[in-house]
């Protein structure tokens, strides 16, 4: 997927210049790298969005065209508005097609519903990584690199040592001391719902108490009754 970006050279430079350029609906940027000196550029930000939201936007070679020359870059950094999502800013870097590049890419999972642990035993799919560093040169960029799940099984996980890199490219993240785990499969978590004990024997304990004041307070009537009983027999008597 080749993708072209179009943007002219921006002279109003500072926080207040770029605070008006977003207000006319642009987006101010840095072309530096290469051969060529450092330049402050502009592009539209609706047309610029628009490509952004494409995930080979983020890990391809695009095509700059700047006042009418075009030339190869690759996003290296842009910044959102926290509350708004849209572009605040954005920097490409110029490529050296003889140079290698370190870019981090996505991985791809593939099979997830059809995973032996997932289908048959009712587990649950975690990724552990959802992108890797790369090395390569320009040429040999991959957009993403795939992640098949398809003999998973619970317990079963998949390490980066397990994947195979396309032709020309070297996971870094990766080393004799170092292979994470990517993705995996585990039982689901149970959650059991437990009756508070405690309480209930404090409710009993309260049961028992109000019983026994039930008792005392029977107690206390028959020794009044009682009592009348030998108040009549004296007044007989008397």
């Amino acid at each position: 997927m080749k993708i072209e970006i179009n943007a002219v050279l921006r002279d109003a430079k500072g926080t207040g210049a770029s605070r008006r350029l977003r207000h006319e609906g642009k987006v101010p940027g840095v072309l530096y790298g290469g051969k060529g000196d450092a330049k402050s550029i502009e592009l539209n930000a609706k047309d610029l969005f628009m490509q952004f939201k494409h995930e080979a936007f983020h890990a391809s070679i695009l095509t700059l065209n700047l006042d009418g020359k075009k030339e190869s870059v690759l996003l290296r950094d842009y910044q959102m508005h926290p509350v708004r999502n849209n572009i605040q800013h954005i920097d490409l870097q110029r490529i050296d097609e003889n140079k290698k590049l370190s870019v981090k890419i996505p991985f791809h999972f593939l099979n997830e519903d059809v995973a032996p642990g997932v289908k048959l035993e009712g587990g649950v799919v975690s990724h552990i990584m959802v992108d890797v560093d790369i090395l390569c040169l320009p040429k040999d960029l991959p957009t993403y690199i795939e992640v098949d799940l398809v003999n998973l099984s619970i317990g079963d996980s998949i390490h980066l040592s397990e994947i195979k890199a396309p032709e020309g490219v070297e996971l870094t993240a990766l080393s004799e001391e170092n292979d994470p785990i990517i993705t995996s499969i585990s039982k689901p978590k149970v959650i059991i719902e437990e009756t508070p004990v405690a309480a209930e024997g404090e409710e009993g304990v309260a049961e028992g108490e109000e019983g026994a004041a039930e008792g005392e307070e029977g107690a206390a009537e028959g020794e009044e009754g009682a009592a009348e009983g030998g108040d009549d027999k004296a007044d007989k008597k008397d």
